[in-house]
């Protein structure tokens, strides 16, 4: 009886470690297979793009390929609980952007605790957000489109990429600070949104840079300001909307989590492959072309910029009167 019960401890021992060294074992020739990044807006729009260009570049650098897979809906919450139940193995990774800080206070009945079942992974850049609106509007500047807003209460109406959005809660925050009367019409991203702009059905939008700068600078719509508290540096001739609403701002971050678990080694081997990319002059360019400013950081870091703008945003949340059932 005692031979057969040290065989069993030493067989249980063995398991465990043979466990314990599994997460070390296939850090070690990470990645060995495809990775799948989820993004939770629709293809063509800003998170997409960037997240298209960062995954080429991983790719390339480490050999496997990053597939991005675009699952839109519910402010990147269907995205988010996808990655959040993936095994956390380092082949299932999550773009996370101020929607995910947002939909911690908007939305009531989440299935998950963002900051508690994600690990954060790698900062990938700093970005403002940018207001168009409908070349049909008789407006050029935001003290116009306030004015239009009071004599036209309840008429004009504001498109998003989706409830909880940095762009949907940058025109509550608007709403809230100016006493403007809008109506929100959630997309599933904001590429969706814009031929609805272009043709006026519906006003205006506070879209990520990107591709509101994409649009605006094609002539689809007109740039009123920005949402950074000063004029953003690729812009320079647009004004911050803070120069007309004091105190106004939004400024917004596009970074890397995965689900809870993911061994620490990948983490690190990811966030220092993204700390290559954001040196890589031509990656930089492509990134300065979107609008965005590099910012990379440890995983600490992001996960307390994660952390601070939840709090921020749940202050916003509170101040708006907004929320999502």
């Amino acid at each position: 009886m005692l031979r057969i019960l040290r065989n069993s401890v030493f067989g249980l021992v063995f398991l465990s470690s043979i466990f314990s060294i599994a997460p070390l074992a296939s850090a070690a020739d990470y990645p060995n297979r495809p990775v799948h990044w989820m993004i939770g807006f629709a293809a063509g729009g800003p998170v997409d793009i960037v997240a298209r260009i960062m995954a080429q570049w991983l790719s390339d650098r480490l050999g496997q390929q990053f597939i991005v897979e675009n699952r839109a809906g519910s402010g990147g919450n269907i995205a988010a609980a996808a990655a959040i139940n993936a095994a956390p193995d380092g082949y299932t990774l999550l773009f996370v952007a101020p929607n995910n800080a947002i939909s911690t206070s908007l939305y009531k009945k989440l299935p998950f605790d963002f900051l508690r079942d994600t690990v954060p992974v790698a900062s990938i850049m700093q970005l403002t957000n940018m207001l168009v609106v409908a070349n049909a509007m008789p407006v050029k500047t935001v003290q116009e489109l306030i004015d239009y807003c009071k004599a036209n209460p309840g008429k004009i109406s504001f498109a998003s990429s989706g409830n909880g959005t940095s762009v949907h809660m940058s025109a509550e925050l608007f709403k809230a600070m100016t006493k403007c009367d809008m109506i929100h019409v959630p997309y599933r991203g904001s590429a969706l949104a814009f031929p609805d702009i272009i043709s006026n059905k519906v006003q205006l939008i506070f879209d990520n840079l990107p591709s509101a700068l994409e649009q605006s600078r094609g002539g689809s719509v007109r740039a009123l300001g920005v949402t950074s508290p000063q004029r953003w540096p690729s812009v320079p001739d647009v004004p911050a909307i803070a120069e007309t609403v004091p105190g106004f701002e939004s400024v917004g971050f596009y970074g890397i989590s995965a689900p809870k678990g993911t061994p620490p080694e990948i983490v690190e081997l990811l966030n220092k492959a993204v700390g290559e990319a954001l040196k890589d002059p031509k990656l930089v360019a492509r990134l300065a072309e979107t609008g965005g400013i590099p910012k990379p950081m440890t995983p600490a870091e992001f996960g307390k910029l994660v952390a601070d703008e939840t709090e921020k945003w749940r202050k916003v949340v509170a101040f708006a009167g907004v929320s999502v059932d």
